[in-house]
């Protein structure tokens, strides 16, 4: 190329930049459009998603994909659905299945003989006819999908999370255009699918379907194919940073092509030059940039998530031939074993501890976005920072709404399913055809995960580690795809093979109850090293949860009769179809139940504590000679209406766990050790505290103070543990007593944490641990709770436009241990979601506390108004 041309070519690549809107066209945004209304995208790299489906089962049709794919076959007698939705979400959005999710309606309303055959989807779109270089992309199916356009057989889509691109160009026709897609039913140990293991009552259909965009996009004889930016941060100063950019660049034609490709980031702008053979796709580096003193992003909790944009374009003989668009953030992530041999994180060149949970998508892959927007900013408030993904890789705007929120993502394939068929729980074993679907799943979601930011590692296995060749097969597309993160070998410990050797990670329980003494041991799954799955079970919702999700009797039932099998509990199989253990625990612990309402309150208490405790021992044991460098919480929240394993349920309603979990894991937080009586101060922010004042108390039940002790001028540093104090064994105390703590400086108070407690400890019986399970011999005596008198508490509030305040204050003479607040709109139901400053707050006699509670205000319907409830809570009179 000459100088003259080349100068040509790069003024009409940085007008065209410039003029040019972004190609990719987001689902919300043409998702109302209907069959007639979508056209072929004009201008080249631009893309649209494809809308107007409507699905029917093959039973009801006597026609084959040749018939079904002209234009003149029309939809009459089809259900219309979203651009995104599986065969039952169809259904249930045309009212097919009316309280799907209550009581045992997924059971008893459907017909699951409907999805033992295919179903199809059928839609139409405009194009102006044939036209080169124009191509449909299905980003996988479940579990397997047959193609046509007006008539013609494309090929097939196997499996959930293996993309497929092809050429429709030759295929178009003038006016209207006809796409019909068959999907098989799924069967997780059969087929690349997605399974709900003991999570959840599977989905009637197993999820079989289309669940994201499918899309038509048009370029030129070149086509970009993707982009990313590799990010150098100088550490430890930060000052500096050099990125390198990628395009993959194909080559569509059937000739050589000299490729022009011109890049912007930020004021730094990009070219290079590349000739690509006939049909030949090539990954082409940019020259690196150098960027001084770049905004880093960082985790929730340390720092902010700026976010940059890398803007492509490719040129062929002076013409715009394709674009792409890729956000990214700067910062570095390492991941190695510690001389424990436990997977240690690093973030920016900090060692930081991992306080995650395990996600679950809506059962029927339903993609709402304001549910997930609403979902990530609860685990920002918990005081998490990050999530591991099991399998469930979610839609293109999660990722979005992490990177933005700072919540790093532990990505990975799911467990005990085709997808994992190496142990005896597994799915099928291999053939021949699978290695293949593997292999380019793991292409086509790296491509999709490894610019964001809040992505830092990708687990190849779950409960084991994959054997060797699979190993070296995935890691070999992790490398093509320029994967930049971590890759662990499972989030077990259960074998090592090479070439990634150990993980680093436990997986060794507990999934049901243990006491919250559990946590400070040395075994199992207590607080030491990095546990990839563990919880004490059972997650009990508040009242107008299970009100939603069971029938009267289910709600008698649970409280009556413990051992009793629960629809609404995981898979239907034991152990944890019922909650006989929680149960026995509860009663054992707290007094037996005088009905449901005294059941569902006392649950609550038992929630909070043991997810308090379950985080503060980890937290405390970040420094330790062994340390706690990560815990995945089982589970985060639930894909349908459940009893178990969640830290807010289904209908986003926080109770007890949410809010003993978000104490835990304050930045700033003040603590009790169950082991040795020692109180510390935790630092999980990102500068040091200093000039602390600790201060601890002990009362007996009925409010008579029996210790109490302070040390001030105390520090901790970021990332820290401080021991501030340690409460000495004291004789008189009640059955049940309080220890409460505050953490304050210069009078200010940074933290408050009250502990209900009993001279009778639990004692675990470890030697008689089973894998998900570790029994007591000895149960802790907290039944006193129930003896104290009634609590008057006087409540003003106060509602603007960032929510309500809500000041409570105790009148009476007597503790109010846990006093809850809750927002209810004109209607009675609760203001969801919701995010508090604090709640289930203990109050002193006299003493007052004012919480915050933020929402929206479409979702108040009006003024709200609160009610308090809690052990002994009761309203003060006016």
């Amino acid at each position: 190329m000459t100088p003259f041309r080349s100068r040509l070519a790069l003024l009409l690549a940085v007008l065209c930049a410039l003029a040019l809107t972004p190609g990719t066209v987001s689902a919300g945004s043409i998702a109302t459009a209907d069959a007639e209304g979508l056209v072929m995208p004009k201008a080249m790299g631009e893309g649209s998603t494809v809308t107007g489906w409507h699905i029917r089962s093959s039973a009801e049709l006597d026609a084959g994909g040749e018939r079904i794919s002209l234009p003149d076959f029309g939809n009459a007698g089809w259900y219309p659905v979203a651009p995104r939705s599986t065969i039952v979400a169809g259904l249930v959005q045309n009212g097919r299945y009316p309280g799907l999710f209550h009581s045992t309606n997924m059971r008893d309303q459907v017909d699951r003989a409907d999805f033992e055959v295919p179903w199809w989807y059928r839609t139409e779109f405009r194009a102006a006819g044939r036209e080169r270089h124009t191509f449909l992309r299905i980003p996988g199916a479940v579990s397997r999908a047959d193609v046509w356009l007006n008539g013609r057989s494309l090929g097939e889509v196997v499996g959930t999370y293996n993309a497929r691109e092809f050429d429709i160009g030759p295929l178009l026709r003038p006016g209207r255009n006809a796409l019909a897609i068959r999907v098989h039913p799924s069967d997780p140990d059969k087929d690349f699918a997605i399974s709900w293991l003991d999570w959840a009552q599977p989905a009637p259909d197993n999820n079989m379907g289309i669940w994201r965009d499918v899309r038509l996009v048009r370029t030129g004889p070149v086509t970009l194919l993707g982009s990313y930016v590799h990010t150098d941060l100088d550490l430890p100063s930060m000052d500096s940073a050099r990125l390198v950019a990628h395009a993959e660049v194909r080559n569509n034609s059937a000739r050589a092509r000299n490729v022009v490709l011109h890049g912007r980031i930020g004021p730094h702008r990009l070219r290079t030059e590349v000739r690509l053979a006939a049909g030949q796709t090539r990954t082409v580096a940019f020259p690196g940039v150098a960027v001084r003193d770049p905004r880093v992003w960082w985790p929730a909790q340390l720092g902010k998530q700026p976010l940059y944009r890398l803007e492509l374009t490719a040129w062929t003989g002076f013409r715009l031939s394709d674009r792409d668009r890729t956000t990214f953030g700067i910062r570095e992530v390492d991941s190695k074993l510690n001389e424990s041999g436990d997977r240690q994180f690093y973030v920016n060149g900090r060692a930081l501890q991992i306080r995650s949970a395990g996600w679950a998508s809506d059962l029927l892959l339903r993609s709402r976005p304001d549910r997930l927007r609403a979902q990530l900013e609860y685990v920002r408030d918990l005081g998490l920072n990050a999530i591991r993904l099991e399998g469930k890789l979610e839609t293109p705007e999660f990722y979005e709404i992490a990177d933005r929120t700072g919540i790093m993502l532990l990505t990975g394939w799911e467990c005990c399913d085709k997808w994992e068929p190496w142990t005896s729980w597994g799915g099928e074993e291999w053939t021949a055809e699978d290695y293949p679907i593997a292999r380019d799943s793991m292409a086509a979601q790296a491509r999709v995960l490894r610019s964001h930011p809040s992505v830092i590692a990708f687990l190849i296995g779950s409960d084991i580690a994959p054997p060797e060749d699979v190993q070296r097969m995935y890691l070999a597309e992790l490398e093509r795809a320029g994967w930049p993160n971590p890759v662990i070998p499972a989030a077990a410990s259960r074998n090592a093979p090479e070439p990634l050797g150990p993980s680093g990670l436990k997986m060794e329980g507990p999934y049901d109850w243990v006491p919250p003494n559990y946590w400070y041991g040395d075994r199992l799954g207590a607080a030491y090293g990095f546990a990839g799955e563990l919880s004490a079970g059972h997650s009990v919702p508040t009242m107008d949860s299970l009100r939603r999700m069971l029938s009267p009797a289910e709600r008698e039932k649970l409280w009556r009769e413990p051992a009793a099998q629960q629809f609404h509990t995981g898979r239907g199989t034991p152990p944890f179809d019922n909650l006989q253990l929680f149960s026995t625990a509860l009663a054992q612990r707290y007094g037996a139940p005088t009905g449901l309402a005294d059941y569902v309150e006392k649950a609550q208490l038992a929630n909070y504590e043991n997810t308090r405790a379950q985080f503060e021992a980890y937290a405390r044991r970040m420094t330790a000679q062994r340390p706690a460098t990560g815990l995945v919480y089982w589970m985060l929240n639930n894909a349908w209406p459940s009893l178990n394993w969640h830290l807010y349920d289904y209908y986003l309603n926080p109770g007890g766990a949410y809010f003993g979990a978000k104490k835990g894991n304050e930045v700033l937080h003040v603590q009790y050790s169950y082991d040795d009586r020692s109180v510390v101060v935790v630092g999980q922010g990102p500068e040091p505290e200093r000039g602390l004042t600790v201060r601890a108390e002990v009362y007996n039940l009925d409010g008579t103070l029996m210790h109490r002790s302070e040390r001030q001028g105390v520090s901790v540093g970021s990332l820290d543990v401080t021991e501030a104090l340690t409460l000495p064994e004291l004789s008189g105390l009640s059955d049940t007593y309080f220890v409460r703590l505050g953490l304050s400086r210069n009078g200010q108070q940074l933290s408050r944490n009250t502990y209900w407690l009993s001279t009778r400890p639990d004692v675990p019986d470890w030697e008689e641990s089973s894998w998900y399970h570790t029994p007591v011999s000895q149960y802790a005596d907290l039944g006193g709770l129930a003896e104290l008198p009634d609590a008057a508490i006087e409540v003003r509030t106060r509602t603007g436009h960032a929510g309500t305040t809500v000041t409570l204050r105790n009148t009476s003479e007597t503790i109010a241990p846990a006093v809850r607040a809750t927002l209810r709109k004109p209607d009675g139901s609760r203001v969801l979601p919701v995010t508090w400053s604090d709640n289930y707050v203990s109050l002193w006699p006299g003493e007052s506390v004012t919480l915050r509670a933020s929402y929206q205000q479409q979702d108040a319907g009006g003024r709200p108004t609160v009610e308090i409830g809690g052990v002994n809570a009761v309203p003060a009179a006016r």
